[in-house]
């Protein structure tokens, strides 16, 4: 059992925080499990948290302990807890609807009416809930999902990362033998196009630049280099002038998603997976004269089991999307390294307890 108090680091205000060694362990509830953090993904929106652009919506306060894209091993459960033991490897979902509102009791929890309420159930970890960039993370242990013991614990901090890739993929409503564009192979985007293969997708084509875009051709994607080639010009010449079936947007700027609108096919779909602050002026008579559809993605409602299985099976590759490996004490290059993308980076990992053998 831990001691009285933790490893993590703490937000104190928009860029600005610290490493504190003194954290009081968090107390378990009903239907809670302790689990000992092995290893947390940084993820683009924890850079936006730490900016202070989402307060008071992520966090709701300081001081705050962001990360929510982990797994570790359960250390203790709460009063109801059956399906978990000490000892069981998990890794973590960042969401937990209240169970009660209607979207709740459709499956749609990630859009749960009672959002942010802590008092009705809601919980998202490292956002409106304390994350895992800590020793200890406490979750409702319908955010858990077994690991198999010979899953990797840097690989398995990333099927919250697939899980979101895999719900913006079935946005899309894929088809056997598709033809769909990802713009942005970044985190998101480079699982997102495996699970569109997974899906049945016939034909895959990856937006992009950089390293990044080169992990797409490494796995043997088809891609387009954005710095080199007009990408409009290219899927359309790629298409014979007809557009893709699928567009899953994971860039998250205004302009990629109008390119995505001004390129799909009649009939299309189009997914905005990425989170943009911008307004984007979208080609409104498309919307009715084509029939396209735009849909908004959000968080990976339903989804790790489904990527877990995946993962097992080959058809996602996500311990080559590892790149880097920090200790919670060296979190300030492990950020800097992400942010500027240093050597390459795609997923970096930060490692709370890593001397014991998670």
């Amino acid at each position: 059992m831990p001691g009285e108090t933790m490893e993590a680091v703490v937000l104190l205000g928009p860029d600005e925080y610290e490493f504190q060694n003194d954290i009081p362990v968090p107390e378990i509830g009903p239907a809670e499990a302790l689990c000992r953090v092995g290893a947390v993904a940084i993820c683009g929106t924890d850079i936006g948290i730490m900016s202070g652009k989402f307060f008071p919506m992520w966090p709701p306060e300081w001081p705050f302990i962001i990360g929510h894209e982990w797994a570790g091993t359960v250390e203790a459960v709460g009063p109801g807890v059956s399906a978990f033991a000490p000892g069981d490897r998990v890794a973590g979902s960042s969401a937990v609807g209240c169970g009660l509102c209607r979207n709740c009791m459709k499956g749609r929890y990630n859009l749960c009416l009672n959002y942010g309420n802590m008092e009705a159930g809601h919980r998202q970890y490292g956002m409106t809930a304390p994350g895992a960039y800590a020793q200890y993370i406490n979750a409702n242990v319908r955010s858990l999902v077994h690991l198999p013991d010979s899953f990797d614990m840097p690989a398995a901090s990333l099927l919250d990362t697939a899980g979101i890739a895999l719900h913006i993929a079935k946005r899309g409503n894929i088809e056997a033998g598709d033809t769909v564009v990802v713009i942005g192979p970044g985190a998101v985007g480079s699982i997102a196009y495996q699970c569109a293969s997974a899906l049945g997708a016939g034909r895959v084509i990856v937006a992009g630049r950089g390293s990044r875009l080169e992990k797409a051709k490494e796995f043997g994607y088809e891609t387009v280099d954005v710095n080199a080639r007009d990408v409009m010009e290219y899927v359309k010449e790629a298409t014979g002038g007809i557009g893709p079936d699928v567009v899953l947007e994971c860039a998250g700027t205004a302009g990629t998603i109008v390119q995505a609108v001004e390129m799909i096919k009649k009939g299309g779909r189009v997914v905005v997976g990425g989170i943009t602050q911008e307004d984007a002026p979208l080609p409104l008579r498309r919307f009715v004269l084509d029939e396209i559809e735009v849909v908004g993605s959000r968080a990976a409602p339903n989804c790790l089991p489904e990527v877990l299985a995946l993962t097992e099976s080959g058809a996602l590759r996500l311990a080559e999307l590892v790149t880097h490996r920090f200790p919670l004490t060296e979190f300030t290059a492990a950020m800097e390294t992400f942010r500027n993308r240093t050597g390459g980076a795609l997923k970096v990992v930060v490692e709370p307890n890593p001397d014991s053998g998670l």
